[in-house]
């Protein structure tokens, strides 16, 4: 081995070193402990070795409602947020007084407290029996009835948690397309400009094209961020995401290593795998999509 290359891999050592034991090895205990049945967390014991942990939560009732939940989650907030950041992105790079003031109040609700936010969420919408909540009123106010966002209908439930999420991580989206609208080259413009180019062919042609890698980079963190969700239900709905149907998959693994239901470590791998395999391979079918769809 060359000397620069001996000095390469030492310079790289700490980093090698800390993902191993803060990675590799927690990930090769996950995938051992999944496989291990009966295990005891005391006694450190299991009594075999199959698949009958993957087979239990495949069929585990709320661990299908845990899927269910996140599924919706993700399928619901990762286009609407992006969509919703990119048209606000568009409005905030047309104008040009108060720009940075406007950027700032959208990125306030990034660096807040999420459990704050959701507690702020919880009082406007949430029924007691002193106040129907904000959200109510303003339904009652348009002759509408009022609807128990918080501990209702499960429709009711998933629109609030949606709401949340997308209020959440718009944030970051817009400070990321900002960026990404402000380096596309004038240059373009001012051609369309003067073959008088239509905004919208100008849209589809030159400013989706130039920021494609940021929209693929926002939609890939946000399937993976989507799928991790698990603080924004506990914000609304409590500890007990179980009782009001609202679980998300890594709320199921808490649950199975330290909730009402903890202690089975085993259980808590096999679902931390399967989720592994979910995340994993959506975000292998968005990178051979993006191959025909996104400009570099």
């Amino acid at each position: 081995m060359k000397k620069n290359d001996l000095k390469g891999w030492l310079y790289l050592l700490p980093a090698i070193l800390f993902l191993g034991c803060f990675m590799v090895y927690p990930l090769i205990d996950v995938l051992v402990y999944s496989f291990e049945e009966g295990y005891n967390s005391a006694s450190q014991t299991y009594y075999g070795v199959g698949l009958y942990n993957y087979s239990y939560v495949l069929r585990d009732p709320y661990f299908l409602q845990a899927v269910k939940n996140t599924f919706l989650l993700v399928i619901i907030t990762v286009p609407l947020s992006t969509g919703i950041a990119l048209l606000i992105s568009l409005g905030l790079n047309a104008i040009k007084p108060l720009r940075n003031l406007f950027q700032t109040v959208y990125f306030l609700p990034y660096v807040t407290n999420t459990l704050a936010v959701g507690l702020v969420f919880m009082i406007l919408f949430k029924k007691t029996a002193y106040s129907d909540g904000l959200i109510n009123l303003m339904i009652q106010w348009f002759g509408g009835q009022s609807v128990d966002f918080i501990d209702g209908p499960y429709w009711a439930k998933m629109f609030v948690l949606c709401f949340y999420t997308i209020w959440v991580v718009m944030p970051f989206k817009i400070l990321i397309l900002t960026s990404a609208l402000a380096s596309v080259n004038p240059e373009y413009y001012s051609a369309a400009k003067m073959d008088a180019t239509p905004n919208w062919r100008v849209f589809t042609k030159i400013t989706l094209p130039m920021i494609s890698p940021m929209i693929f980079y926002l939609v890939i963190t946000g399937f993976i961020g989507a799928f991790k969700a698990y603080s924004d239900a506990i914000a609304l709905f409590g500890t007990d995401l179980n009782a009001a149907g609202m679980n998300t998959i890594v709320g199921y693994v808490y649950d199975m290593l330290y909730g009402n239901s903890g202690g089975y470590p085993s259980f808590a791998s096999a679902a931390a795998l399967i989720l592994f395999a979910i995340v994993l391979t959506i975000t292998c079918i968005n990178l051979m999509i993006s191959r025909k769809n996104v400009h570099y």
